[in-house]
């Protein structure tokens, strides 16, 4: 398995438990809105939210 891919599901689980199923749901909500309470560069969090929303959805099942 790719190193990034690794670190980027990491960071995604990190982040649900961080910000609790709020944060997961107000992802889908308002992406941009989470995106800058993050405070991630846009392009890394263009290129992380649709993966990390497909693993929540892996998680929540």
């Amino acid at each position: 398995m790719n190193n990034k891919v690794l670190k980027i599901a990491i960071l995604g689980i990190l982040v649900c438990f961080i910000f609790g199923l709020q944060g997961c749901t107000v992802h889908h909500v308002h992406p941009t809105k989470v995106v800058k309470v993050k405070k991630i560069p846009p392009g890394h969090a263009k290129k992380m939210s649709g993966e990390r929303s497909a693993k929540n959805h892996a998680h929540k099942h």
